[in-house]
Parts: C-alpha cells; structure tokens; sequence
C-alpha cells in the first residue's frame, strides 16, 4: 500500500540577492502546496535565511527558524497560509507566502503589521491567494 507520504511533492525556493522579481527575494515567493508537501528554502546565494512569521501560520503548525547561508526543509502539515520571512532582509521585502488547502487564517495573516517593503509584497502575494477557498 503507498502511504500519503509518497505523493508529497517538495518545492524549491531559491534565496537570491537578485531575482526577476528585484533585489533580496525569495523565487518563488508564493508558494501553493498541498498538507504534506515539503518547502525546502535553498541559499542560492549566501547571507539567507527563512523564517516563519509570528501570527501567519494555521493553527496547531510549528514555527521555524532556519539559519543564516543554511537550507531549511519545512513540512507543511496543516492547511492555511504560512509567512515566511528572511530576517536580515525582512524590510527589503524578501518574503513569502505558503498556501495550503483551504487559507482558513488568511484574515489572521492579513493583520499581522509588516515593515517596510514587506507590506507592499504581502499585499500582492495575498491578491494571489485562489479566491473561494
């Protein structure tokens, strides 16, 4: 018998200090994957790092904080939006955002303040969340 396990896909996401988007950012930066699905963030290039955003993950799902030049895999295993954010580079706008099934704490996510750059990126990648999930 094949377990769920064997289906999950694992998405890439580069750490670039330039990509088609600008500088400092995530490619991609928005992420939809399914509960189980792997997100592993890869240092293209050095000086990165992906963290999760206090108050924009679904409810029961565990913070991460990965470290600086290092890859960090983070299993997905509750539907909703996570934030992720790269903490030296998070007011330059470098973040993400991971949907997953049904974004149930979207209107949680959307409250969360953001600094500089961030909000105008958040504001975009929340615009490309599927409408009537």
């Amino acid at each position: 018998m094949i377990t769920g396990a064997a289906y999950a896909a694992d998405h890439q996401v580069q750490m670039l200090n330039k990509g088609t988007q600008g500088v400092m950012v995530f490619e991609p930066n928005f992420i939809e994957a399914a509960p189980g699905d792997t997100v592993t963030f890869v240092p293209t290039d050095k000086g990165h790092d992906a963290s999760s955003i206090d108050g924009m993950l679904p409810e029961g799902a565990q913070p991460f904080k990965g470290e600086i030049s290092k890859p960090i895999t983070v299993t997905i295993d509750k539907e909703g939006v996570y934030g992720v954010k790269c903490v030296p580079h998070y007011g330059m706008g470098m973040v993400a955002l991971i949907v997953a099934g049904k974004p149930a704490n979207l209107d949680q996510a959307k409250k969360v303040k953001q600094p500089g750059k961030a909000k105008k990126v958040f504001e975009e990648l929340f615009a490309k969340v599927p409408a009537g999930n």
